[in-house]
């Protein structure tokens, strides 16, 4: 089997995903339903292709050939958040209440905080791609974890302070998007001049 390396489309795919979820907390924040149900074709379309790239990675990508196991950390995470993703939009479409997803969400928050450590603690990474792993890793894993936050309607919050949580989260979320897009971007760059 010849080993293809999609890293490049992977985290381009990670960044709509999670620029798709900034966009929801800001148009939750505003109370515009129309621009979050505009929402819902695009997060299960990047939904399919964060699921597909992750799975892939993660089940066929050799664990030590570039003496990290990015399977386990990028893979892994991108997978589930590929679904997590795809469910958040079927069930904004269908209007029901959110249930236990946003806890699955703090769950692979903390998934993606273990990775960022062991990014750190076993010199995963080195450099200027130490600094754009730990803000891609933290901004999104402190994103997940906030996802709870959609149990609070912008609306009941006194004095908007619920508004400025969803406007924080849109901020957090975006912040992790940048950081996926020059990553996405760079290695895209990498590849087309030493291709793996």
């Amino acid at each position: 089997m010849v080993f293809v390396d999609p890293l490049a489309v992977m985290l381009i795919g990670l960044a709509m995903g999670t620029g798709i979820g900034a966009f929801y907390f800001f148009f939750a924040a505003r109370g515009d339903r129309e621009q979050i149900e505009s929402l819902v074709y695009p997060a299960i379309g990047i939904g399919l292709l964060d699921f597909i790239s992750g799975f892939y990675m993660s089940f066929a990508w050799p664990m030590t050939s570039f003496g990290t196991p990015y399977n386990m950390l990028f893979g892994d995470p991108l997978l589930l958040f590929g679904i997590l993703l795809i469910i958040g939009a079927v069930m904004v479409h269908k209007n029901v209440k959110f249930g236990i997803m946003p806890l699955l969400s703090v769950i692979l928050g903390g998934y993606v905080l273990v990775g960022a450590y062991s990014i750190v603690d076993l010199h995963l990474e080195k450099g200027q791609d130490l600094i754009t792993a730990m803000g891609l890793y933290l901004f999104d894993a402190i994103g997940a974890i906030l996802v709870p936050i959609v149990y609070l309607k912008p609306e009941e919050g006194k004095s908007g302070a619920v508004k400025y949580l969803y406007y924080g989260e849109w901020i957090i979320l975006g912040i992790g998007t940048i950081f996926a897009l020059v990553i996405g971007y760079l290695a895209l760059y990498g590849h087309l001049q030493s291709p793996p």
